[in-house]
């Protein structure tokens, strides 16, 4: 017998021992099943019952056999190719079971397997997150909250060539499948996803649009690798199919441009047509919609800024795409090409622009909100209109830029070589900059990093490793410097910074018109407009005049007199038995008998000390409260002379009292909230209180314009400015404080109210001199040349103007009430000390500030 026939048998037997094995295994699986049949007959019977079951067991047989004799009526049970059928289509039922369980378990996340899947409403209503808008009251955007920076944009925008792009480029087919291309995913599973994934762009939009992949909407099945990946693009495809069922494609495409990463926190195609080419999406031309499509491979690895090699050899890919589908001809495919990337970066930034602080306060507020009203103002695309006009805080970042840089000019000549930190006797402090580096992050890592094995290691990294760094500089029409500087550099740097603060506010209605917390906010964070409270120093004495005016006790007028001589006041302060005595900026009493109107122009320690003591320290501080102070003034005799820690904010936010016809106002900085679809949400007004009679309030107008008409008025240097065209008029009041550590201004006219601070970020840092570091050197400028600004705009001239003449009838004496013999000349300047020790250039406090705040940390790492 042959070789090959011995093989043949050999096969032959083989086969048929395996075919005798499968029938025997099929004749086991059969028992199985008939008894696995019989035993659920029996459970079922139990509960159903014996005749209920038979007669479903009788309905079932009798509809198998029909169905049966109707596919032998075309097929013969009898033929070759029965069995087979038979079986086929067992599998293919069976497998068509299996698919819909398998959907089942994914559209419901049954048993919490997959993770859940979008509601119907919500892929009927998909929602964006959506940047909230910050706007001026005149309509001026000047910053956005975001988790993804996006804003929408509509489908008659897209510019044609850069659809043409994504569809060449990611999904040929979209005008004709329906959500799931069946070609594509076969091309990916024959080449094992080397030539692309087969998502189409509706797949892709479901995974964008739902995240599909988060981490926190995970299933027990998705914990597993490879069946991770399948649940994955199951849901994606569902979720597919639901989005062509329930959109157009146009619709689509429109989704998708809206919700894709661009990458550089761009999110949708009009926030990354601003920040790689500083242009709206209609005016990209063909080769800019290229590289924006050529990102969607990898944001990263393709960004044009990063990698720009591999941005314009991806962005030829896409060119060559369009051409192959006959979206460009390969002549032009070829000559766009050829050219060479260009982009113009303009990032976004949500503090860049005007009003940087004030976005701070508007954050706080508008999320307090939201968590009260159900908003989020992060994602839910708010448009928020603010209090600010965009043309006065111009204005005022201008005068305040202006100021600074020539004060900061005149405070480092002052110093020289010297370190401007210095104790009371003006000796430097030892170790400042030593207590101010263990407040930085940078510290507080190293110290994580090295302590407790290696603590000398800290200060050496902060001593002598240097860093590249952009530092704040006055110098640099850039405003800032590039160079190499240690840490402990850096700080010592940026502590010989004077700061500064404006704020402005209409008095009628509350709202901030302008907010300048500080010299840059990339450079310096810390907001001394709402966040930091310093002394208040003499602006803080009105207080003091308006409860003597006010208070029917005491009920004085501004012609009353008081002499300017010494004043002394024991006292009992937390147990402790205490002397105070303070002494005039001069140094030296008049003795002349003054009104109230020159004592306060004048700034007069002693008459302040003298009409406190009168009034009670507890009723000015009742007074402060009632008019807009929230902080917590201690009713110590000192208060009148500024001795307790307020805000800029909340001290212009009292003198508008003065102006309000006696009604406290509460500042506002949000005006109203829209959705994103400009629907208004909610209007916000001032919440009014009566603070003093209408009365008292025009009496105190008229006490603080004795700052600028008075002789000796601190506030005089006012006049140098140009603000008192068309009858204005205007009332103003300095103050300095101990040291010459804070130097405040105040100016009320009848539509606006405008305060300024400067200071360092230390009460130890300083001018010397009273002559250099006083109020009315250091903040009045800034009030000053902001005023000549607005008032030089045609369009603030309605806010020009006199006081209104009292429509009351005013009972107590004001006008002509001084005298030949008053004293015309004076040596005053508006500088408080609280103590009685003080000179004309040093003045110490003894009462220790409320509410005391750590000095910011301004190193400026960059």
């Amino acid at each position: 017998m042959s070789e090959d026939r011995k093989r043949f048998r050999a096969v032959r037997h083989a086969f048929g021992t395996f075919r005798q094995r499968i029938r025997r295994r099929r004749a086991q699986l059969g028992d199985v099943r008939r008894g696995v049949g019989r035993h659920i007959y029996r459970q079922t019977a139990r509960v159903a019952g014996e005749e209920r079951v038979s007669a479903w067991s009788e309905s079932y047989y009798e509809y198998r056999d029909r169905l049966r004799s109707f596919v032998h009526r075309y097929v013969d049970p009898n033929s070759w190719y029965y069995p087979y059928l038979k079986n086929g289509t067992r599998f293919a039922m069976i497998g068509a079971l299996l698919l819909g369980l398998y959907v089942f378990v994914i559209n419901y996340n049954f048993l919490y397997l997959t993770g859940p899947m979008p509601s119907v409403e919500e892929l009927k209503n998909p929602k964006l997150n959506q940047a909230s808008e910050i706007y001026s009251q005149d309509g001026v955007m000047i910053g956005k909250f975001y988790a993804e920076n996006r804003t929408p944009i509509k489908f008659e925008n897209i510019p044609k060539p850069l659809i043409s792009a994504l569809v060449a480029t990611e999904d040929v087919r979209f005008f004709s499948h329906g959500g799931i291309d069946p070609r594509a995913i076969g091309r990916a599973v024959l080449s094992l996803g080397r030539d692309g994934g087969g998502s189409t762009i509706t797949q892709q939009l479901a995974k964008n649009l739902f995240k599909t992949r988060r981490k926190q909407d995970t299933g027990l099945l998705t914990r597993i690798p490879v069946v991770r990946t399948i649940v994955y693009k199951s849901k994606e495809w569902l979720m597919a199919l639901k989005l062509e069922r329930n959109f157009s494609k146009n619709e689509i495409l429109t989704y998708y441009f809206n919700t894709v990463d661009f990458g550089s926190n761009s999110f949708g195609l009009k926030t990354a047509a601003r920040t790689f080419f500083d242009k709206e999406p209609d005016s990209l031309n063909v080769q800019e919609g290229a590289v924006l499509v050529g990102l969607q491979k990898a944001t990263t690895a393709y960004n044009p800024l990063k990698n720009p090699k591999r941005s314009k050899d991806r962005r030829n890919i896409v060119l060559a795409q369009m051409a192959k589908y006959k979206f460009l001809t390969k002549n032009q495919a070829d000559s766009i090409s050829a050219l060479p990337l260009v982009t113009d970066f303009t990032p976004e930034n949500p503090y860049s622009g005007p009003a940087s602080y004030l976005k701070n306060a508007v954050q706080d507020f508008v999320k307090k909100w939201g968590d009260e009203n159900g908003y989020d103002l992060y994602t839910d695309g708010l448009r928020i209109v603010t209090t600010i006009d965009s043309r006065m805080q111009t204005y005022a970042e201008s005068a305040t830029s202006e100021k600074m840089k020539k004060l900061q000019q005149a405070f480092n000549d002052h110093w020289g070589d010297e370190n401007p930190w210095t104790d009371e006797d003006g000796n430097e402090l030892p170790g400042f900059i030593d207590s101010v580096a263990r407040r930085t992050e940078r510290y507080k890592s190293l110290s994580r990093r090295f302590m407790p094995l290696y603590p000398d290691s800290i200060m050496y990294y902060m001593k002598n490793k240097k860093y590249k760094m952009r530092v704040f500089s006055w110098n640099n029409k850039r405003g800032y410097d590039s160079t190499e500087m240690t840490p402990y550099d850096s700080i010592a740097y940026y502590k010989h910074f004077l700061q500064a603060g404006m704020v402005a506010m209409d008095p009628h209605t509350g709202y901030i018109r302008a907010w300048v917390g500080g010299l840059d906010y990339d450079y310096f964070k810390y907001d001394h407009v709402k966040q930091g409270k310093r002394q208040p120093g003499s602006t803080f004495k009105p207080f003091v005049y308006t409860t003597a005016i006010d208070d029917t006790l005491s009920n004085m007028s501004p012609c009353d007199r008081i002499t300017d001589k010494p004043f002394r006041k024991d006292y009992r302060e937390n147990g402790e038995d205490k002397v105070w005595e303070p002494r005039n900026s001069t140094g030296y009493y008049t003795y002349s008998s003054m009104t109230l109107r020159r004592a306060m122009a004048r700034s007069v320690n002693s008459i302040t000390a003298e009409l406190t003591d009168r009034v009670g320290p507890e009723r000015v501080a009742e007074y402060a409260h009632r008019m807009g102070i929230k902080s917590r003034l201690d009713a110590v005799p000192s208060i009148g002379l500024g001795s307790s820690d307020v805000s800029l904010y909340e001290l212009v936010g009292a003198y508008c009292t003065f102006v309000n016809d006696g009604e406290a106002t509460d500042p506002i900085i949000v005006q109203r909230i829209e959705d994103r679809d400009g629907k208004e949400i909610q209007t916000f007004t001032a919440t009014t209180r009566r603070a003093i009679s209408p009365e008292s309030a025009f009496l105190m107008r008229y006490m603080l314009q004795g700052g600028l008409q008075e002789s000796g008025g601190t506030s005089q240097s006012l006049w140098q400015y140009d603000l008192f065209k068309n009858r204005n008029e205007i009332g103003a009041k300095t103050g300095t404080t101990s040291n010459n550590s804070d130097g405040w201004f105040v100016a009320v006219s009848n539509n606006l109210v405008v305060g300024a601070w400067v200071g360092g970020d230390d009460r130890s840092i300083h001018f010397r001199s009273t002559d250099l570091g006083e109020g009315a050197r250091t903040a009045l400028p800034i009030v000053g040349t902001f005023l000549q600004k607005v008032y030089a705009d045609p369009k603030f001239k309605p806010l020009q103007g006199p006081f209104p003449k009292p429509t009351f009838a005013v009972t107590k004496e004001y006008e002509g009430c001084s005298y030949p013999d008053d004293e015309e000349e004076s040596d005053e300047s508006d500088s408080t000390s609280t103590n009685s020790e003080a000179t004309d250039s040093t003045f110490i406090q003894t009462a220790p500030p409320t509410e005391p705040t750590t000095p910011p940390d301004t190193t400026g790492n960059r």
